[in-house]
């Protein structure tokens, strides 16, 4: 049986897609930008336990700046969840917490990282071009057609770094499970999994059958992030579906509980040192953030959950991001 082109493309192990999925010419960034914002000079930060608090902070205002820019130049987008997630962004792939290898993005032995709240995406293809997975220009082709950088994490379009498509909320979870269940029962591998969910989205059914499975199976390659935030798309989370104690909840489904202040390099440093010395459990690292932070006008404000800012508002939130 012969398969279609595009087909075969889909089946293939990988995904090799390297012009985008629905056609050989991918969006051109903006070169006047591109100098302005000095992504044709930019080198990639390095992964290491050695970055002090400092590097990282600098680190995690890189990926905010990158946020802004992204979404500027996209008109559209989610603005609060990525700013307040990037301190959490910034020590999972610069800290020394994953293993990976930007040259070569499905290295067997990388561990992976999967975003269950994918609309959160911006904060996660920052991380990914600030690490050095594709070229840092290619931001500014956020969500326009043909980009490898749509409004969702896509798996068939390509980008290094992107280990699942994402989106639909709580799906995300039961993913990064599946995953760290086949490496720890099936193929008895070192790798690890994470996954970062929104706290809106624990109010998804699948999220705890997810969860009761990474406990049954004693996963303790599997740690989850839950990016308490306290915001939702419509309003304060104890308002629209009450989640306290969310840590609690956590440790009755059998996880180990830990909870940090997700803006603070320091805490986020011992969060994910204490995961890793676990042994015979799942994980759960509840991050206490703001929605926004680092942006005055945003911070802590849920209207700002899925709206970009405008040019004029870019420009004062970079003003702020140094």
């Amino acid at each position: 049986m012969v398969l279609p082109s595009r087909m075969a493309r889909l089946t293939h192990q990988i995904y090799p897609l390297t012009t985008g999925f629905h056609g050989p010419a991918r969006p051109v960034p903006n070169p006047e930008l591109v100098s302005q914002y000095g992504y044709d000079r930019f080198t990639p930060f390095t992964n290491s336990a050695d970055h002090t608090d400092a590097e990282l902070h600098e680190i995690a205002q890189s990926i905010r700046r990158d946020i802004i820019r992204e979404l500027v130049e996209a008109k559209s987008g989610h603005s609060g969840g990525p700013l307040g997630s990037a301190d959490i962004f910034a020590m999972l792939y610069f800290g020394g917490v994953m293993r990976y290898d930007p040259a070569n993005p499905w290295w067997p032995e990388r561990d992976r990282f999967i975003l269950s709240a994918g609309h959160m995406c911006p904060v996660l293809y920052s991380t990914l071009a600030n690490a050095g997975f594709f070229p840092k220009e290619e931001l500014l082709t956020l969500r326009k057609f043909n980009s490898r950088l749509q409004g969702h994490p896509g798996r068939d379009m390509g980008l290094p770094g992107i280990e699942s498509s994402t989106g639909s909320l709580g799906q995300g979870l039961g993913i990064a499970v599946g995953m760290a269940l086949a490496d720890k029962r099936v193929e008895k591998n070192g790798r690890r999994v994470f996954a970062l969910t929104g706290d809106g989205e624990l109010s998804e059914g699948e999220i705890w059958e997810a969860a009761l499975i990474a406990a049954h199976w004693e996963l303790d390659n599997f740690t989850m992030i839950v990016d308490r935030n306290n915001c939702q798309i419509d309003g304060r989370t104890e308002d629209i579906m009450r989640l306290n104690p969310v840590g609690n909840k956590f440790r009755a489904f059998n996880f180990h509980v830990i909870e940090c202040n997700g803006n603070n390099i320091n805490e986020l440093r011992a969060a994910f040192k204490e995961a890793r010395s676990i042994t015979g459990k799942p994980k759960c690292i509840v991050a206490q953030t703001f929605m926004g932070r680092g942006v005055s006008f945003m911070e802590d404000d849920y209207r700002w959950h899925g709206k970009p800012p405008t040019a004029e508002q870019g420009v004062e939130a970079l003003a702020e991001l140094v």
